[in-house]
């Protein structure tokens, strides 16, 4: 990490998100480049898409990527001391030449389940991640405003779990800022900042690893959007709450 954590903290609470985090080095995003795609092969396209989710509970390159000292120490930086990993989702786009497949706008912690309603996600580019290839953008600042009341997308095309979407009345898209990363950065967002990513007009996959953090004191009050329990893993600092069964860690932690 290149920023001094109190310049990380500073931006992401004036933004609701920071950017282009050097976090792993060319071989190593080329070594979990090749477990990715390992992976890609034995599940399939259309699985890898959107449905690869908690898979750092049986996929060791993933728990490494997801609990690195450096990954850690960056969210730690935004949202506080004491960080517990939530869950894990790949997020791949593959060339999209009917132009159809996006994420609408959303906040992600309206269908977490969690009250207080905080959570935190570190979106690490497993490939690179552009415009052309749909890179995720957002609405600076949109963290501030409080929960924004979603709807449902009439089309399938959205690939949000349950097709949830901000209508558009509530959005100025044109002040959206495109978050574009090369393999092995990372953004980190608010779960209340706004955002969306268009389709993949690109002969290139943009494939990314978003890990959802969330302090201990958020418990879970409801089922997530896919129905489940959350079995969250402290990761740093301390647990003082106990709102969640003890899960340990799947693999040892990284540098351990």
């Amino acid at each position: 990490m290149t920023v001094a954590p109190h310049d990380l903290n500073t931006a992401y609470q004036r933004d609701g998100y920071v950017t282009r985090l050097d976090l792993f080095s060319t071989a190593e995003m080329q070594t979990f480049r090749a477990s990715f795609d390992a992976l890609e092969s034995r599940e399939g396209p259309e699985k890898c898409a959107i449905g690869l989710q908690g898979r750092h509970m049986d996929e060791e390159f993933i728990w490494q990527m997801a609990a690195d000292p450096r990954v850690i120490e960056a969210v730690s930086a935004c949202m506080g001391e004491d960080v517990m990993l939530l869950s894990t989702h790949f997020f791949c786009k593959y060339p999209d030449p009917d132009n159809k497949k996006y994420v609408a706008w959303h906040q992600d912690i309206t269908y977490w389940g969690l009250e207080p309603p905080e959570a935190h996600t570190a979106w690490i580019a497993v490939d690179d991640a552009d415009i052309e290839n749909g890179c995720m953008e957002v609405i600076s600042g949109s963290h501030r405003d409080g929960i924004a009341t979603h709807g449902t997308s009439e089309s399938t095309d959205n690939l949000l779990s349950i097709h949830q979407e901000i209508p558009d009345d509530l959005v100025d898209s044109s002040q959206a800022v495109p978050i574009e990363l090369t393999a092995g950065q990372a953004s980190i967002h608010d779960g209340q900042l706004f955002h969306a990513s268009r389709p993949n007009r690109s002969d290139r996959r943009r494939c990314g690893l978003t890990v959802r953090f969330i302090p201990p004191a958020a418990r879970q009050v409801e089922k997530n959007s896919t129905g489940q329990q959350w079995l969250p893993i402290l990761v740093r600092g301390e647990d003082p709450y106990h709102h969640y069964p003890e899960t340990p860690a799947p693999f040892p932690f990284p540098g351990s």
